[in-house]
């Protein structure tokens, strides 16, 4: 008996969240991620490529913990740059590391593959993304740099009412088909100098108006998505930058989605950083992470300011990414664009 009612329990909470995001008016539709800044080419396509390494990254983010079926997000991608000549690593005599760009090569390319899932419903896809980079003037003595990006996304939207307790005659329910394909296209812009960046991104161009298998008469739609982000570097000791951050999130229904993570990261020779960030209205994230080789490894923990934080064990998130090509040969096939 406590079973059943803990399962009927289960599923009234499963359909209220459901019903807030399945509907017209919902707000989320996109993946979060905490540690965006070691692999920002997932929320702005412009950045494919362009730091001129070649990179695998995986995400695994467990949000909620302790509630049941909690959001969770788990993401592989791949970013590279398409050069002409190499991407060069050389040391000083005072072991100085210097990078010089390969002075072609305007090209970046890359993909991402998800599957995030909230409640009773889930969403897989991918993600497909051309960024071209245009140097540009120097300021400030720093090169810079104006990167333009479009992506081709599609995934699927699906609905588990597997041990799901729910009425057959309900109406939200019938009205929708569990599952359904839905592509589209994201664009982004960004400005970048070796000191500061500044970016604009924007999801769902199409508003999901291409949707496979959908065969009801209802007028669905997909929320649009707007970012915003920047961050400038400071030299605060020898070995020692500070690096403050801003990443302002909101959608189609502005004055309900609006919100912003302001974030402060130490970087230690930019082999360890240690950071914490602000998500206005929701939770405060402690940020680790270290490079060891070219492997580097990334660490979040969200702190619930809202109610939330009674029900469960907090939000955490891990990011391992590997980069390739810090050397003159880096790949004969990239070299033979």
């Amino acid at each position: 008996m406590k079973t059943r009612y803990m399962r009927s329990i289960k599923s009234i909470l499963a359909l209220i969240v459901m019903g807030m995001a399945v509907s017209t008016s919902h707000a989320q539709q996109v993946p979060m991620y905490s540690q965006y800044i070691m692999n920002g080419y997932l929320i702005n396509p412009s950045v494919a490529g362009r730091d001129g390494y070649s990179t695998v990254t995986l995400t695994t983010r467990e949000q909620w913990i302790g509630l049941e079926m909690p959001p969770a997000t788990y993401a592989a991608s791949f970013q590279t740059r398409i050069l002409r000549n190499s991407y060069i690593s050389k040391s000083t005599a005072v072991k100085k590391k210097v990078v010089k760009p390969t002075k072609g090569g305007n090209v970046g390319v890359g993909g991402y593959i998800f599957s995030d899932h909230n409640g009773i419903m889930r969403r897989t896809g991918f993600q497909m993304m051309y960024a071209y980079h245009i140097p540009m003037r120097q300021i400030a003595g720093y090169p810079s740099t104006l990167s333009f990006g479009l992506a081709f996304t599609g995934y699927q939207f699906a609905i588990n009412t597997e041990d799901l307790i729910f009425d057959p005659d309900d109406p939200f329910l019938n009205n929708y088909d569990r599952s359904v394909f839905i592509p589209d296209f994201n664009f982004g812009a960004t400005f970048t100098t070796a000191r500061y960046y500044a970016g604009f991104s924007m999801t769902n161009l199409l508003r999901g108006a291409l949707m496979f298998a959908d065969t009801t008469a209802i007028n669905r739609n997909e929320l649009g998505h707007f970012f915003l982000t920047g961050g400038y570097k400071f030299d605060i000791a020898p070995d020692w930058v500070l690096e403050p951050s801003a990443f302002i999130k909101s959608s189609d229904l502005f004055t309900r989605t609006f919100q912003a993570d302001i974030t402060a990261r130490v970087y230690y020779r930019n082999d360890y950083w240690l950071g914490i960030s602000y998500r206005t209205n929701d939770a405060v994230i402690l940020l680790v992470g270290v490079k060891y080789d070219r492997f580097h490894f990334g660490y979040a923990t969200d702190f619930a300011v809202t109610d939330i934080r009674r029900q469960s064990l907090g939000t955490h998130e891990l990011t391992l990414a590997i980069k390739f090509g810090e050397s003159a040969r880096r790949y004969r096939w990239i070299n033979a664009f």
